[in-house]
């Protein structure tokens, strides 16, 4: 191939790129917009391209929740950081608090807008059971002494989730109204009393 051609596929393939970067950045500021179920018409509006576009990169909607979906899974790992087990209780329930807070605020946008779509959509139910399995995972290094040291493990682990998931802070924002360090104080009290029962 001649250094022309290569160029201008290589021109071509950037272009690519940064089309499907605009669309799927298009789809994420929407939902951050409070549009919960924004449509491809929407979504191209949004991102400058025309509805065309948009299929020539996704196929379908599925394919767009999933690279989306994929979207919120990166940034929010970029969000998580290690809590040192071996750190007083109290300090890792504030550290896990202060974080979890952050990642829940984070993800909020994309966890209302899954929960319309999910029950239609495999890849809003796989984002779901992957933030499932992070919570469990944090949560389980976090206190692993704790857990450890109960013989109702399970059942504390289970508790514990409960009061870290996206619903029950859903629930004291949406519901109850309140921000986020009112809601944040609300998980560390519920942690600190499961934890010390």
């Amino acid at each position: 191939m001649s250094a022309q051609r290569r160029h201008n596929t290589d021109g071509r393939i950037a272009r690519g790129e940064r089309t499907r970067e605009a669309i799927l950045a298009a789809h994420t500021a929407l939902l951050r917009d409070g549009v919960l179920k924004p449509t491809a018409k929407t979504i191209a509006e949004r991102a400058g391209v025309s509805l065309r576009t948009v299929w020539l990169n996704f196929k379908d909607m599925e394919a767009l929740f999933a690279e989306t979906t994929s979207y919120w899974q990166k940034a929010d790992l970029e969000l998580r950081e290690d809590i040192d087990p071996g750190l007083p209780l109290e300090d890792r329930i504030d550290a896990f608090c202060a974080q979890r807070a952050r990642r829940l605020e984070h993800l909020a946008p994309a966890a209302r807008s899954a929960a319309l779509g999910e029950p239609f959509s495999p890849a809003l139910a796989r984002s779901r059971q992957v933030h499932v399995e992070r919570v469990e995972s944090d949560l389980a290094a976090t206190f692993r002494p704790e857990l450890a040291a109960r013989t109702d493990r399970d059942v504390l682990a289970r508790a514990l989730f409960v009061a870290a998931s996206w619903p029950t802070w859903s629930s004291l924002r949406d519901d109850l109204g309140l921000d986020v360090d009112e809601a944040a104080a609300v998980m560390c009290h519920t942690l600190r009393v499961l934890l010390r029962t």
